[in-house]
């Protein structure tokens, strides 16, 4: 026999298609009711699934709703690096706000759900394992930042880093604060443009 990967088993690919039907229930609900009108049981009813298998693969409503986001974030990030490449050359501050536009677009698509999901990975148990994986979703997205600002002569590594979390603060306060839900995208984009300029603009003056 060959060396190649070993055939998936009809339990595992039963376990396979389980979960994504528990998702796919998942995120039709959350989109449709937001994420404080679903209950698990609706969810299961969806997904065909008993209530028992359900906790199986999440054991409450918020991991179902961290393992849906994180899909989502995980895209969001991907297309913003993508655009953030593409506007290099503009400086430093264009393809930082086209690294972090779709991921800002993401969380403010249903205003609710992006800010339970931001709300479950700063204050829930981050050794819970949709948590990590979103945490670690988050890093990249700070690693992004970071890399695009010390493409700055003026921006060194270590301030580089520290300025990327001040700016993941940005964006985490402009998207959940409720003075800003009813603002568009682009106005919340706008304000947070702002506020990454002004952070940067010491670093060229003092230069």
């Amino acid at each position: 026999m060959g060396r190649g990967h070993m055939p998936i088993g009809r339990r595992e690919l039963a376990k396979q298609a389980k979960r994504e039907r528990i998702m796919t229930a998942a995120r039709e609900l959350f989109a449709e009711h937001g994420v404080t009108r679903v209950t698990t049981q609706q969810i299961a009813h969806r997904a065909d699934v008993a209530i028992g298998t359900l906790y199986l693969y999440a054991s409450t409503k918020a991991e179902l709703l961290i393992m849906v986001h994180n899909e989502k974030f995980a895209a969001a990030i991907d297309v913003g690096l993508a655009d953030a490449n593409a506007a290099v050359g503009q400086g430093v501050l264009e393809p930082v706000v086209a690294l972090i536009r779709p991921v800002v677009e993401c969380l403010r698509e249903h205003i609710e759900n992006g800010r339970t999901y931001l709300h479950e990975l700063v204050f829930g148990d981050p050794a819970e394992p949709y948590r990590q994986a979103g945490l670690a979703l988050a890093g990249r997205l700070e690693d992004g930042i970071s890399g695009l600002l010390t493409r700055d002569e003026y921006i060194g590594a270590a301030d580089a880093a520290t300025l990327a979390r001040v700016i993941t603060a940005i964006i985490h306060i402009s998207t959940t604060a409720t003075v800003h839900l009813h603002r568009s995208d682009e106005v919340v984009l706008a304000d947070i443009r702002d506020q990454i300029h002004t952070t940067l603009a010491p670093h060229h003056r003092a230069a």
